[in-house]
């Protein structure tokens, strides 16, 4: 499954390597939060957040979508849920974006889950009358199984729902202390951006 494979390349176990193909410039890291803890199974959770300016490169009220010009020349098209919010947007106008990466593992005791894979998706829009801005959000979460430990080359095997197996190197050795095979690895990867207009808000218009 890609899903999985993809998952586990980007979190290493325990790191996450952010890309951000529309900003294009150096990402600042934050630790996040560590997730509560299981049993003192091992976690962890690594994101990188980008904050850049761009400006408003097309508007397409018919189909409800508005395009964005990054600083590198570099477009992406959201849709608008409110799509009277694009009577207020033109052309040329100033937007400011952040864009998430977060990259979360768990280890959980056998048995307390099943493998699978899980996909939440959300957005969030502003109220009327305030300026345009919208968060989109997608979680991939992927449960997979320890099939094998490796202590004297720090490694771990996992498999995936599907059979397929990765073999990974873990950052910190302790942690292969407190699993066993048939433990489940819940591996997150978590991507959200944000946009709003970066000027005043209209002013309510007086009856």
């Amino acid at each position: 499954m890609r899903t999985m494979t993809a998952a586990v390349v980007v979190s290493g176990m325990l790191f996450a390597t952010m890309s951000n193909a529309w900003a294009q410039t150096p990402t600042t890291t934050e630790k996040a939060p560590p997730p509560a803890k299981t049993d003192k199974m091992p976690g962890k959770t690594e994101a990188a957040s980008v904050k850049v300016r761009g400006t408003v490169d097309a508007v397409d009220k018919e189909k409800g979508t508005v395009t964005l010009k990054g600083p590198k020349g570099r477009t992406i098209t959201l849709p608008v849920r409110d799509k009277s919010k694009l009577d207020v947007i033109n052309v040329g106008d100033p937007v400011i974006a952040t864009y998430l990466e977060a990259v979360a593992f768990q280890v959980r005791k056998s048995g307390s889950t099943t493998p699978g894979v899980s996909v939440k998706e959300g957005r969030a829009g502003s109220k009327p009358g305030e300026n345009p801005a919208g968060v989109i959000a997608r979680e991939v979460t992927v449960t997979t199984t320890i099939e094998a430990i490796d202590k004297k080359a720090n490694t771990v095997t996992i498999k995936g729902p599907e059979g397929n197996t990765e073999t990974i190197k873990v950052k910190d050795p302790k942690n292969l202390e407190v699993v066993k095979v048939g433990d489940l690895v819940d591996i997150s990867y978590t991507q959200a951006l944000a946009v709003a207009l970066d000027k005043p808000a209209p002013k309510a218009t007086t009856k």
